[in-house]
């Protein structure tokens, strides 16, 4: 149980869940509700097919191209840290509806790069390539989609969130999760270095 909640944890704040409400708040400020709520299901749908594709076949992609699990660490852990970077300094993605139509940008560019970027696929990667056993691919899978169902909980009850936690709040928590993410980032490198070094 307490591998299951850890990685559902990691996972959760790998798509790092509070920056994309904030994103998805500032794309859908001229939406009604109805249709936050509709492009929160397409989303939710969207990052689940996504992600279980990266998982399930992260180890295929390692064979075909010749990439080691640890030189993927590595890169993977120096993207995420990118991402964290943006998160603290707060940097600002302007991508507004407008007048087009709302259900475009379930996939881009919510689903990707805001909640699977390249620090996500990453991780989904080297994650599914790790699996050494059924019972851990089981627990995986469904801790992915544990933390891809509550993402999208959020984004579903977004305009109710807004009104209880507020923008400036929503930026703070984001902040918090960027310092998350660049400690997890930190330790997938050292892992990385020092299987690779055999240390």
């Amino acid at each position: 149980m307490e591998i299951f909640i850890s990685t559902f944890l990691k996972i959760f704040f790998l798509m790092t869940p509070f920056f994309v409400l904030t994103m998805f708040l500032t794309i859908t400020q001229d939406a009604t509700i109805g249709q936050r709520k509709a492009l929160a299901i397409k989303v939710t749908i969207s990052v689940t097919i996504i992600s279980l594709i990266l998982l399930f076949f992260g180890k295929y992609i390692f064979s075909i191209f010749g990439i080691t699990l640890d030189a993927f660490r590595i890169g993977a852990g120096a993207l995420l840290f990118l991402t964290a970077v943006d998160l603290v300094k707060g940097t600002e993605h302007s991508s507004k509806v407008g007048h087009k139509d709302i259900s475009q940008v379930a996939v881009v560019p919510l689903s990707i790069p805001m909640i699977i970027g390249p620090g996500t696929t990453g991780i989904l990667l080297v994650m599914g390539a790790t699996f050494d056993n059924t019972s851990s691919m089981f627990m995986g899978s469904l801790s992915l989609l544990l933390a891809v169902l509550s993402i999208g909980l959020m984004l579903y009850t977004s305009s109710f969130l807004e009104k209880i936690i507020g923008k400036h709040g929503l930026q703070v928590i984001s902040k918090i999760t960027g310092l998350i993410l660049a400690a997890l980032s930190a330790q997938i490198v050292f892992t990385g270095i020092k299987n690779f070094l055999g240390l």
